[in-house]
């Protein structure tokens, strides 16, 4: 069971999908947008081979303006950090401040994605 966002699970939580299961909506074409939280230096160091949209937590406000023009709502969106926490708390926002609606959190990040699906991805 995912940990709640605030408290009492709200009708509005994202959901926690394993890294199989990711790639495989990945690898069947599905429309996902994958959202990569992390800092810089922890992208340089290891990235998942499919095109991620960039928006590191410690520079929101360079990004917080224009999220809509990069975030397209109708379509889901994955969101993803090394373990799963950072995501997971902006996944949360994601809903439940920003309003969108079919948002996934990458159960154990990048660092699961690594053991699961691709050994390629450097683990840190």
């Amino acid at each position: 069971m995912d940990p709640s966002c605030t408290g009492a699970r709200p009708v509005n939580t994202p959901l926690s999908i394993p890294a199989r299961e990711l790639q495989e909506r990945l690898q069947r074409g599905e429309a996902i947008q994958l959202v990569d939280v992390r800092e810089d230096q922890e992208l340089s160091w290891a990235r998942l081979p499919h095109p991620v949209l960039h928006l590191p937590l410690s520079r929101s406000q360079e990004w917080l303006a224009e999220l809509d023009q990069r975030l397209q709502r109708d379509r889901p969106v994955a969101v993803l950090c090394h373990a799963g926490v950072r995501s997971w708390q902006f996944a949360c926002w994601l809903m439940e401040q920003q309003g969108y609606g079919e948002v996934w959190n990458l159960h154990g990040g990048i660092d699961a994605w690594s053991v699961e699906v691709d050994p390629g991805v450097p683990r840190y």
